[in-house]
């Protein structure tokens, strides 16, 4: 029986199966396995590459065999993908995983410790509560909107908005069931506001503490969200060969559509850490709003970008930038020094 070099394993809840492959790509065994016994299968197997989807669960089973000895790699799954036959289960994908991992020039996914996730689970929570503040406030309005009262957009609103539904003008408008509904509402949204306030102040303790979170602080459009995100979410700087990959990791690189030798290039893929990528955005989009405000840098790229493109289109490419000056930064441990504008 020949030997097995690589092993593809499609994960789940409690059903697993592994597909067993030698170095010339042919099948030795494909098994199904429960969650029990999964770890007492691997361990009886010599050493060899393990190959996983990089999904729910899939670290810390990559931690787990890489306690007994074997070589685990994550892909992703888009990568996987091309490699499934005709129709879909448990032992076609699990094929797929074993194939695409024989590929030479197969990308992977680092392998995250406990303490990595656990850092970057403060920006799971805080994205769960603003996003459960948003659907709130936008109740509240829609409710208010059926009554007449048409509240304007935003969180910025909402203190003057609960404020008249705490007073008698527009309460004595709305019905008598309807008011305590509101009065619940308006509750809901002070505690979520209340745990809002207590992660960015946990966010704002650890970009304190973090040498590299400060460093990147220097940036503008960065601060202390955005920094320890970073350091917390993306895989080590060193996995990068320089801040162009970087960026194109986090998906802010236009999509190509190139073909004949004809370079056609689109908007950004969107691929890779869409956390990061979002604050990065976001962090941009400040620096861009007060340059309209209160004028660019004469002579900078950012007047120059401004003076012929769309505002969007600026905090994009300028959200570009601010990647790569997070891998040079973090590559030459230097802190972030405004480039010198020539005036012509």
């Amino acid at each position: 029986m020949s030997q097995v070099s690589t092993i593809g394993l499609d994960i789940a809840k409690n059903v697993f199966h592994a597909h067993g492959a030698d170095e010339r790509g042919a099948m030795v065994f494909s098994r199904k396995l429960t969650r029990n016994k999964l770890l007492d299968f691997f361990a009886s197997q010599p050493g060899c590459t393990v190959a996983l989807e990089a999904c729910g669960g899939a670290h810390h089973w990559a931690r787990q065999l890489k306690a007994m000895g074997h070589d685990v790699r994550l892909i992703p799954p888009a990568y996987v993908k091309p490699f499934v036959k005709r129709n879909k289960n448990d032992a076609i994908d699990a094929e797929a995983i074993c194939e695409a991992a024989q590929r030479p020039g197969m990308r992977y996914v680092t392998v995250k410790s406990e303490e990595q996730q656990a850092a970057g689970l403060v920006f799971r929570a805080r994205d769960l509560v603003v996003r459960q503040r948003t659907q709130l406030i936008n109740a509240i309005r829609g409710h208010l909107a059926e009554y007449g009262w048409v509240a304007p957009r935003g969180t910025a609103h909402m203190t003057l908005l609960t404020e008249l539904l705490e007073e008698g003008e527009m309460t004595s408008t709305l019905p008598a069931a309807a008011q305590p509904m509101f009065k619940l509402m308006i509750d809901m949204l002070a505690e979520l506001d209340k745990q809002v306030a207590v992660l960015d102040r946990e966010i704002a303790r650890r970009a304190k503490e973090d040498e590299a979170a400060r460093r990147l602080m220097t940036i503008p459009g960065i601060g202390p969200i955005v920094a320890t995100a970073i350091i917390a979410l993306a895989p080590p700087i060193e996995t990068f060969r320089k801040g162009r990959d970087f960026a194109a990791w986090l998906g802010l690189a236009p999509r190509q559509h190139s073909t004949g030798g004809k370079q056609r290039l689109g908007g950004i893929t969107k691929m890779g850490e869409r956390t990061i990528r979002r604050l990065l955005i976001i962090g941009a989009s400040s620096v861009v709003l007060q340059a309209n405000r209160r004028g660019a840098p004469r002579g900078s790229w950012l007047e120059s970008m401004l003076a012929r493109k769309p505002r969007m289109l600026v905090s994009v490419a300028l959200a570009n930038k601010m990647a790569r000056m997070v891998w040079a930064l973090l590559t030459r441990k230097e802190d972030y020094k405004a480039p010198a504008v020539v005036v012509v």
